[in-house]
């Protein structure tokens, strides 16, 4: 964001979000897959269910009112579901009109739009997992719809800002993630974007906008591509801000310095439409081992975030390298990086790596009640070559015997 997206400061509590997930006792005979939050769980959800015209669920939202004097938008946010509510199919819809809502002046006058700001203040916070909206965004020139979060209590921009998507409508094939704090803020934040290949317009269809935030990292995704990781060692010896709670933020502004305003080809009304918001962790926090042979856990060697870096046994140290989350989505996590088997392969003793988060098959993965890791791509386990306990030894996936090399305890 360009400026402080908020005009009130609020105190909020931290929501504890540490979170218990441990593997069954398994036997050797193959298991159903368990239930997904056996390794992992959903914290905060909306599928924003509810008879058309209904206002979003006021147990998870609120809804603010007013101007935004700081970035010189030209929308009036209302209550109410003139601007916001559920279309009864499955989907909440923030409107952007061109009307002067009666009564209200805005910073420069007399509004010129209406739309809809919502939040999770006071209601949800999160500290680290996966966080994810699948939307279809607005299109035309000076809209600006984002889905981002601030840090609590708010004092901007020291308390830290995480814009998880934001778009401008000059750029109908581009969105963009970045951080805003202390001397980083405004038009100095730090960021970057992801732009849709051969022309595609984000307005054209729903997308999947996510980070992956964990003790000193976010990582940046559309529909499962990761594009960007950020880091303590990107500030330049800045204060980093973000090993704190944040709260939600769900928003379509019009106009201000950024996207500039809108003009005679700018349709309205136009709209951003939301089919989910989730919030995943895994067994705590700031992710969880995953512990196998001779008590041993799964270690991505170095701590290497290249692609193609080996994924291997190890002793347990409590390092970043081997602090895993298990997602809802059938990831397995480290490093803002994917379990991923090479080359996407299905043959006994196919190696598995880190790698970008791409979506595909190789990258999915079942825990089982018999805690097996099973690639239903390849029906196969995720085991430890050779049967041996020594540290480097490449995991790989092979035909699921139930031995001791194959079973796995999550968190």
């Amino acid at each position: 964001m360009f400026s402080p997206r908020t005009r009130r400061r609020w105190l909020i509590a931290a929501l504890s979000a540490v979170l218990v997930a441990s593997g069954a006792a398994g036997t050797t005979a193959r298991a159903e897959p368990a239930d997904t939050t056996a390794a992992a769980a959903v914290t905060f959800s909306d599928t924003f269910d509810g008879p058309a015209g209904a206002a979003a669920d006021s147990s998870k939202w609120q809804t603010e009112t007013g101007d935004n004097v700081n970035n010189h938008e030209r929308q009036y946010y209302t209550s109410g579901t003139r601007n916001a509510a559920l279309d009864g199919q499955g989907h909440l819809v923030i409107t952007a009109r061109k009307e002067n809502p009666a009564g209200y002046q805005c910073w420069y006058g007399t509004c010129q739009y209406t739309s809809a700001r919502l939040n999770t203040a006071g209601r949800f916070t999160a500290q680290y997992g996966h966080i994810e909206a699948r939307m279809k965004i607005p299109r035309g020139q000076g809209m600006w719809p984002a889905f981002w979060m601030l840090g609590t209590p708010v004092d901007w921009p020291d308390s830290g800002e995480i814009d998880i998507m934001e778009n401008v409508g000059f750029e109908p094939s581009t969105v963009h993630g970045t951080i805003h704090g202390p001397g980083y803020s405004g038009s100095g934040g730090i960021g970057a974007g992801y732009t849709l290949p051969g022309g595609q317009a984000f307005a054209d269809a729903f997308h999947t906008f996510a980070v992956d935030w964990a003790p000193g990292s976010i990582t940046w995704s559309v529909d499962g591509n990761v594009y960007q990781r950020r880091t303590p060692a990107d500030l330049g010896g800045r204060q980093w801000v973000f090993d704190k709670p944040f709260f939600l933020i769900l928003n379509l502004a019009v106009g201000g310095y950024w996207p500039g305003d809108p003009d005679g080809s700018t349709v309205l009304p136009q709209q951003l439409v939301v089919d989910h918001v989730s919030v995943t962790t895994g067994d705590s926090s700031t992710g969880g081992a995953i512990r196998g042979l001779a008590g041993k856990c799964v270690d991505v060697a170095g701590a290497n975030t290249a692609n193609g870096t080996p994924v291997q046994l190890y002793d347990c140290n409590g390092t970043s390298a081997q602090r895993w989350t298990v997602g809802s989505d059938g990831t397995v996590r480290a490093l803002g990086k994917c379990l991923d088997v090479a080359s996407g392969g299905t043959a006994d003793g196919t190696p598995v790596q880190l790698w970008d988060c791409n979506g595909t098959a190789a990258q999915k993965w079942v825990v089982t009640a018999a805690r097996d890791i099973v690639n239903p791509q390849a029906d196969k386990c995720l085991d430890v070559a050779g049967n041996s306990s020594a540290n480097g030894t490449r995991l790989q996936i092979w035909t699921c015997t139930g031995g001791a090399n194959q079973k796995w305890t999550v968190g």
